[in-house]
């Protein structure tokens, strides 16, 4: 099993609200085959508190608008730190660069095939000089 038609369309629209509002190291991963309560998770990371809810915000209402999507869970608000939104198809996590190295998802999930992010997000990752992994 792969991740589904819809999962790939909230990673595409993810990943570009993410790039919009400038996050770091953006990358997604199908994780269908090792998880059934999810298809695809997609991590990215910010420099400050306020960058990590802009970019939860401007993630939100991009599926919002675009597909017609709501988390059905959203955790770590209130801190700034780490935000977690549960879209069921898919699981956008949501870091500040710090707890992003400290607790490296990308070692979890390393074994999971990456999800190809859309042009525009690696163009501006490149430009930036920020991409997945640290590169």
């Amino acid at each position: 099993m792969t991740a589904s038609d819809r999962s790939l369309q909230l990673i595409r629209l993810a990943a570009e609200a993410a790039a919009d509002k400038l996050a770091d190291d953006i990358i997604a991963y199908d994780v269908s085959e090792q998880l059934v309560i999810t298809d695809a998770f997609l991590l990215c990371s910010a420099t400050n508190d306020r960058q990590v809810r802009a970019i939860v915000d401007e993630i939100e209402e991009r599926l919002r608008i675009d597909a017609h999507a709501k988390p059905v869970r959203r955790e770590g608000e209130r801190e700034g730190r780490w935000v977690l939104l549960d879209y069921l198809d898919i699981v956008v996590h949501v870091q500040h660069e710090e707890d992003r190295t400290f607790y490296a998802l990308e070692r979890l999930w390393k074994d999971c095939p990456a999800l190809p992010l859309p042009d525009s997000v690696t163009q501006v990752q490149a430009q930036r000089g920020r991409g997945a992994g640290g590169e």
